[in-house]
């Protein structure tokens, strides 16, 4: 591919069949590292499954434990973890001996050190790319476990964050984005709710806050799964953002 985007010294693209030697326990000498000094960026259902593991709502979550950033110009605001002003900017959820909610983990510690991106073609398609991250504090690489993008993944448990992650793609890669899209005030608003509130969200929903949007019993039933809850979600906001366009 021609006019590729320049990545920086310690990353490399990596075809998804690749095989490279890597592996993370308590055991490799710079345990843990990798959970500081970073910008962690947190999807919806990283959201979703950390609220799990902290036994915290979707509000909480969001108040206790993430940072909102919303750029001039960007159509939709980010979200991070917050860190710990420990002179180290340490995770939050990291302890003396690993990860606290390591069941729950977000997708970008699950896939460290690959780097996954999906790129929406010719409609719906999405194509994914893989990089390989080697910082030069990590000392997982000489480890002996040998491992490819798909094996790595099933390994680290990235399915279904790999599954709600890519269906964003509707919405974050949608035409109307691309070109040049800037939702309201109202409907970041929405983008924010919708996303990364899902208790709140549920709540409106059961109370018909929401503009007349009232799923029926048994919709309402499977939305008990907050898995179902945040792909109704999705859907819902797609159509909020572009309905019309």
């Amino acid at each position: 591919m021609e006019n590729r985007v320049q990545l920086p010294q310690f990353v490399h693209r990596l075809g998804k069949d690749e095989r490279f030697t890597f592996d993370c326990h308590s055991g490799v000498s710079c345990f843990t590292q990798c959970c500081r000094m970073l910008e962690l960026a947190l999807t919806p259902y990283d959201v979703l499954r950390l609220r799990r593991g902290a036994g915290c709502s979707s509000s909480e979550m969001l108040e206790k434990y993430i940072i909102m950033e919303h750029e001039p110009g960007e159509p939709f605001p980010r979200f991070y973890l917050t860190m710990v002003d420990d002179g180290r900017a340490s995770c939050v959820f990291v302890g003396r001996r690993g990860c606290t909610v390591y069941d729950h983990r977000p997708s970008a510690c699950r896939s460290y050190p690959l780097g996954r991106a999906v790129m929406r073609v010719d409609g719906d398609r999405l194509e994914e790319h893989f990089v390989l991250i080697k910082e030069h504090h990590c000392q997982g690489f000489s480890e002996a476990r040998v491992n490819t993008a798909a094996t790595y993944g099933q390994h680290q448990g990235l399915a279904e964050y790999n599954h709600f992650n890519d269906r964003l793609a509707a919405i974050l890669q949608h035409d109307a984005v691309r070109n040049g899209f800037i939702p309201s005030v109202g409907q970041v608003d929405k983008f924010i709710l919708s996303l990364y509130d899902l208790d709140t969200f549920k709540d409106r929903l059961l109370t018909d806050r929401l503009g007349g949007i009232k799923p029926d019993e048994q919709q309402m039933n499977k939305m008990e799964d907050d898995r179902e809850l945040l792909g109704f979600a999705i859907d819902w906001l797609c159509d909020q953002l572009f309905s019309g366009l």
